[in-house]
């Protein structure tokens, strides 16, 4: 991980270095909290615009909601300060971490100590590779499933959701593989790891009992504007596909199971 300058924690920027909670924080102890991926980048015309950054902070709200996370600041503040952030480090291009977390004070699991929220920014490029963007990647369907909605709420973007990813990410890479593909309860695909999954323009998820998070870049990917193009896929349509790329803000873009880069268009950005 690349440092920058500063973070934004509790409604102001403090060094780096200076960004640091207790030992006994809330969230590093139950995994209750919720969080955001967004991706700044620098346009045409040499100036930098943030993701879809409005719909983003909607989601983390939204997250909060159904957690039950009581947020301390207004929508507004927080887009500004994901702002401030990539101002303050003077970043051209970067991936940003809105976070939402409990604090200490209090243990337990019917504690509510005070929810306490940061921005961190730095620079973050392909996710899984230059490589892996150019020439495809090499996909595992996980043993591990995506958990159901009755045992955890997948809409929400919870922090603790993410061992099911860690464990089914660690299970390919360790067996040779770039990615992991999970699939739901019902053996139908779900998502990758940390990414959405689209088979030439079309979302793949299932519909009516979903068992990934929502998806942001869906209506700023070309080909896939069209809420029609979300559908359920059962892994054996993935067994045979030759183009099935994985989306999301860790990837910059797309890396495809197989071929080149499609690169998002028709964006709804925020000017730094």
């Amino acid at each position: 991980m690349e440092k920058t300058e500063r973070i934004w924690l509790d409604g102001k920027l403090v060094p780096w270095e200076a960004a640091q909670v207790h030992v006994l924080t809330h969230t590093l102890h139950y995994g209750l909290g919720v969080f955001e991926g967004i991706r700044c980048y620098q346009c045409h015309d040499g100036r930098s615009a943030v993701f879809r950054l409005r719909e983003h902070i909607d989601r983390l709200y939204g997250s909060a909601h159904v957690l039950e996370l009581a947020m301390p600041y207004p929508r507004e503040r927080l887009v500004e300060a994901c702002l401030e952030t990539v101002r303050a480090n003077r970043l051209r291009e970067c991936y940003l971490r809105p976070i939402v977390f409990m604090g200490d004070g209090e243990m337990g699991l019917a504690a509510r100590p005070a929810t306490r929220v940061a921005v961190a920014a730095w620079p973050w490029g392909a996710y899984l590779g230059d490589e892996g963007m150019k020439n495809g990647i090499r996909v595992k369907t996980s043993s591990f499933a995506r958990f159901h909605p009755n045992t955890l709420l997948t809409k929400a973007k919870a922090t603790g959701h993410y061992v099911n990813s860690i464990l089914a990410s660690r299970e390919a890479r360790t067996a040779g593989y770039d990615e992991a593909l999970l699939l739901d309860v019902d053996g139908y695909v779900s998502e990758a790891s940390g990414e959405n999954v689209f088979v030439r323009g079309a979302l793949h998820a299932r519909r009516g009992l979903p068992g990934g998070r929502g998806v942001l870049h869906r209506h700023g990917g070309r080909g896939d504007a069209d809420p029609r193009a979300r559908r359920p896929a059962h892994r054996r349509r993935h067994a045979g596909a030759d183009h099935a790329p994985p989306a999301g803000p860790l990837l910059r873009g797309r890396a495809r199971a197989r071929g080149a880069l499609s690169l998002l268009a028709r964006v709804p950005l925020a000017r730094c």
